[in-house]
């Protein structure tokens, strides 16, 4: 029976050495209270120390003084297993120094694996991460010099097919942030940007003997209707109320409070990325390159955008008019609406439906995505693809190895070169005014998160759109199959690449 509890309370549950598993999604969604209340105890008495945490999208506020930041700083972590580091600002500092363990795993691995957890079945098989840096025959998932911890991921095979086995720590603290408790204890998401892992972390949590503790905006006297009760009342351990202040309208658009027709759209992101602070950049670099990977999206699609300049293609698919005819999703398990991005990115505007994150890994990993448009890091002559860890620094892979593994048409958008690149764009032609110093086309890259190998063999079509061209992925080699008007192909492109394209 659970039992209503203070942030302190309900820590308390919390035993030196658990694997604490956080249903968060970068930046949303996050249990601040109970992380804040983990550290007060942690700094007064030295617990819960040893402690393993464990999340698929990762967890945090980006900011270095809130959430689990400061009990990580401090030392009660001896390992960390994420799928994305990417709002933990100075946890992914610490990590490059060797302070506690740290792995990257796909996104969509680690939801299945919970998943898979939850069922009784120690781990989850997938063909997802296969020749890229988590294959233990290449880097494997440790990100500094002391994580080495090979159960992780393994290479098996089955009925003569190769696949990677994800086998995660077992969970013993589920930490959820829910909307309402009823008095039952269900706990509803009505309120929530999404609902994640939630429930397949608290029965993995209970499988293994251990706590669940949710933090919940407030009570409710009248049931929840069962199909919005995304826990049942009889798997939760301790309940935090803790009031939230209003969100305001611009971020209840994003919970699905009220319908938003796709004409309103715009104006949303508007209001969003006031509220934020996170404009969106605008820049004739990320403008060439939305409008010609644009061009790629048919009626009908089922698409995924990734962030930075591939958000670029939703601006140039509204004006041609092909947005209001595919359909969008997001990681978290968003379908049908708008993606918003910068500190709300997982959550949607006008969503047709939001359901449980490894339901959507599911479509994902098996081609349920027509087309998706990723940025990246580095491309080399093999067609593979970095875009998860650059010079002494990282985000981690996050959906990006899932979404790329078998979508049929693959487009990475990204500029040519980088860090002092300046372009300008008059009456269609493009010119290259200043190079940047930073190549992105290089003869290996550093880390692989794409294999260009793997996808000629799923027969997957793979295209890479730059300011200045765009190159296709054939069994040869990259071949240059358009140049823009302006561009001149020897002295923009060939002397610029470090190796032959066709």
């Amino acid at each position: 029976m659970y039992k209503i509890m203070t942030p302190s309370e309900a820590v308390e549950l919390i035993n030196d050495g658990d694997c604490v598993c956080v249903n968060s999604f970068v930046g949303i969604e996050n249990p601040v209270e109970l992380h804040e209340a983990i550290y007060e105890r942690y700094k007064n008495t030295g617990s819960p120390s040893e402690l393993t945490l464990l999340s698929s999208a990762g967890f945090g506020l980006w900011d270095e003084n809130r959430n689990a930041e400061s009990y990580i700083r401090e030392g009660a972590v001896k390992k960390l297993i994420c799928g994305h580091f990417g709002a933990m600002l100075s946890t992914k500092k610490l990590v490059l120094e060797d302070r506690f363990e740290a792995y990257n795993l796909p996104l969509g691995c680690i939801s299945h694996a919970i998943r898979a957890q939850a069922g009784g079945i120690p781990g989850a098989l997938s063909k997802v991460g296969l020749d890229i840096f988590v294959d233990p025959r290449k880097e494997g998932p440790g990100i500094n010099n002391i994580s080495r911890d090979e159960t992780l991921v393994k290479i098996v095979e089955v009925d003569g097919e190769e696949f990677l086995y994800y086998q995660l720590p077992k969970i013993n603290v589920a930490l959820i942030k829910g909307t309402a408790a009823d008095r039952k204890g269900n706990i509803s998401f009505d309120d929530m940007y999404m609902s994640g892992d939630a429930l397949s972390i608290c029965q993995a949590a209970k499988a293994n003997g251990g706590k669940v503790i949710v933090q919940v905006d407030k009570l409710v006297r009248k049931p929840t209707r069962p199909r919005n009760a995304i826990i049942p009342g009889c798997l939760v351990d301790a309940i935090v109320v803790v009031e939230q202040e209003p969100l305001g309208s611009g971020y209840e658009a994003l919970t699905g409070s009220f319908e938003i027709p796709p004409g309103q759209w715009d104006m949303w992101v508007e209001i969003i990325e006031r509220l934020s602070s996170s404009q969106r950049q605008n820049s004739v670099v990320a403008d060439i390159i939305g409008r010609r990977a644009s061009k790629e999206l048919k009626e009908d699609d089922i698409v995924n955008i990734g962030i930075g300049i591939p958000e670029t293609v939703s601006k140039y698919a509204k004006e041609s008019g092909m947005l209001n005819k595919i359909t969008l999703t997001v990681e978290s398990g968003g379908v049908g609406g708008f993606p918003a991005s910068g500190p709300v990115f997982g959550a949607m505007i006008g969503a047709a439906s939001v359901y449980d994150m490894a339901n959507q890994f599911d479509l994902y990993d098996n081609g349920g995505l027509d087309i998706c448009f990723m940025g990246g890091l580095e491309v080399d002559k093999h067609g593979n693809v970095n875009a998860h860890r650059g010079a002494g620094a990282y985000a981690g892979i996050g959906g990006f190895a899932n979404i790329t593994s078998k979508t049929p048409v693959v487009v990475f958008c990204l500029s040519f070169t980088a860090k002092g690149l300046f372009v300008e764009e008059e009456n269609g032609k493009v010119k290259i005014v200043q190079e940047g110093t930073i190549p992105k086309f290089v003869n290996e890259v550093s880390s692989v998160s794409f294999s260009g190998q793997r996808a000629l063999k799923n027969g997957q079509r793979v295209i890479y759109v730059t300011e200045r061209c765009v190159f296709e992925l054939t069994d040869k080699g990259l071949k240059l199959i358009e140049v823009y008007p302006g561009v001149d192909r020897e002295r923009d492109i060939i002397s610029q690449l470090p190796f032959p394209v066709i």
